[in-house]
């Protein structure tokens, strides 16, 4: 029996993903073409696909692509690593997760104070607090 293959269009439009993505997918060592056509255009097998939906769905939990390659690598030989291993690792992701978390609230909270002092009227935005606050550079002085 023939596996089936497809062209690389052909898996950009099953997973709604661009064709430049998957190439630059490929670029990183993330997706590989298991066979090319004579013309040299890429075939992805079945087992290609479900590699790729793995790459996907770790990147829509917030995982980056070098970290992505390391959990094809525990994914690649299961045999060779713990399930331990595997929640350690993403344990440390939720922990880098929930200290991006606190940056962005106090990120917000600062956009809530300053926005709260404006005035927000139709006057000239001559004296806007707003753009006074971003005008002033010791508003962004490290501590």
């Amino acid at each position: 029996m023939k596996k089936q293959l497809f062209r690389i269009g052909e898996i950009a439009k099953q997973t709604n993903t661009s064709v430049e993505t998957l190439r630059y997918y490929e670029s990183q060592g993330l997706l590989i073409a298991s066979e090319r056509t004579s013309a040299g255009y890429r075939l992805y097998s079945e087992q290609d696909l479900h590699r790729l939906n793995f790459v996907l769905q770790a990147k829509k939990v917030g995982f980056s692509l070098k970290e992505i390659s390391h959990l094809l690598g525990l994914q690649l030989h299961k045999d060779e690593h713990t399930c331990e291993e595997v929640k350690t690792y993403t344990g440390h992701k939720i922990s880098e997760i929930e200290a991006k978390i606190q940056d962005l609230e106090k990120i917000k909270q600062a956009l809530q104070n300053i926005y709260s002092a404006c005035c927000g009227g139709n006057e000239s935005a001559v004296n806007c607090s707003i753009l006074h606050f971003f005008e002033d550079p010791n508003n962004f002085k490290q501590h």
